[in-house]
């Protein structure tokens, strides 16, 4: 694992590389307006790095993992341009559900898709400094085509509570609420919230701190 500077960036990371945004964990979905839910999915974080056909994954560590996930590289060829999306890499069950330990076992690393759900850079135009929701308009039109290796993660705004109970139902991860109209920030961000289901696959692992 690369060390990490002072300000949270690993050393040695490549130039293009972006410290993610990260959550702060919450106890409940924020209440009110202003605040867009997003679908926690159980995977990696992924950085999908794409300049002129020329495509290169990322971990939340700025580790190379470009020849692990070929399905995810091959889609991100086909997109024009630049651009830099925040994405979770996952491995889906029949029913469109992450597992995990398919994910973990390497054995589906070919099978693997991208869920993203933010733009950070688009043909040279950093994008961090706009709103939320701009951002997301933004990457919803680079990915208006349907594409099985990088899906567009929906989000919906207001009735928070209500989706998080949803979640849970099904067995879930969790939501993750974000600010509306907050710029991206690397590193800690109280503009983004994630509300884990405690029942879920994940919540157990953290607590048994098998991974």
């Amino acid at each position: 694992m690369l060390s990490r500077s002072p300000r949270g960036r690993p050393q040695k990371a490549p130039a293009a590389f972006i410290p993610p945004c990260r959550p702060i964990f919450s106890r409940r979905p924020p209440p009110g307006p202003g605040w867009a839910h997003e679908l926690k999915y159980d995977g990696y974080r992924l950085q999908i790095n794409v300049r002129d056909g020329r495509v290169r994954l990322y971990t939340v560590n700025a580790a190379d993992w470009s020849k692990r996930y070929p399905r995810i590289v091959e889609e991100a060829k086909k997109l024009s341009g630049s651009a830099i999306i925040d994405a979770e890499v996952v491995c889906l069950d029949e029913d469109g559900k992450a597992q995990f330990d398919l994910l973990h076992s390497r054995v589906n690393d070919h099978d693997a898709i991208a869920v993203a759900f933010d733009l950070l850079m688009h043909n040279g135009d950093d994008t961090r400094g706009k709103p939320f929701i701009e951002r997301k308009a933004a990457l919803r039109k680079l990915l208006r085509r349907d594409r099985g290796g990088i899906q567009y993660v929906e989000h919906a705004e207001g009735h928070g509570e209500k989706m998080f109970a949803a979640v849970c139902d099904l067995g879930l991860e969790g939501i993750i609420s974000k600010r509306i109209d907050a710029p991206y920030r690397s590193g800690l961000a109280p503009s983004w919230l994630k509300t884990r289901n405690p029942k879920a696959p994940a919540a157990t692992r953290v607590l048994e701190g098998t991974f």
